[in-house]
């Protein structure tokens, strides 16, 4: 299944209740911010287990990675959504920096020098 970031974020949005709302922009980026540190946690978890714990990336972990992965994913779309951005945006301002950065493809150097916050 193939599926667009615009559609992606209206599915998210069903699934969001009123909380994760425009109108209740407080609320909704609180529980978007805590919603992402704690699915971004859980896939982290997973690497922890897998590389300090050596219990490798069998079948079963990585599809748990990727539904820890789709978590933080919906977590964004509802940032997103309750700040009236669109996925897309997201995505292409972070192109825009990150060519900006590594003009070349990434370095310890750029990455160090941030060339995209340069004033």
């Amino acid at each position: 299944m193939t599926i667009r970031f615009q559609d992606y974020q209206q599915e998210a949005r069903r699934t969001g209740g009123r909380d994760l709302l425009p109108v209740n922009r407080d609320k909704g980026l609180n529980c978007a911010a805590l919603g992402l540190c704690g699915e971004a946690g859980e896939f982290a978890d997973h690497v922890k287990k897998a590389q300090h714990h050596r219990l490798g990336i069998d079948a079963d972990r990585e599809a748990r990675m990727k539904k820890e992965l789709g978590d933080v994913l919906w977590y964004i779309a509802h940032a997103c959504n309750v700040m009236g951005w669109t996925l897309d945006e997201i995505a292409a301002l972070n192109v825009v920096k990150l060519r900006a950065r590594y003009p070349e493809g990434f370095s310890p150097a750029a990455s160090v020098a941030k060339a995209d916050e340069a004033t």
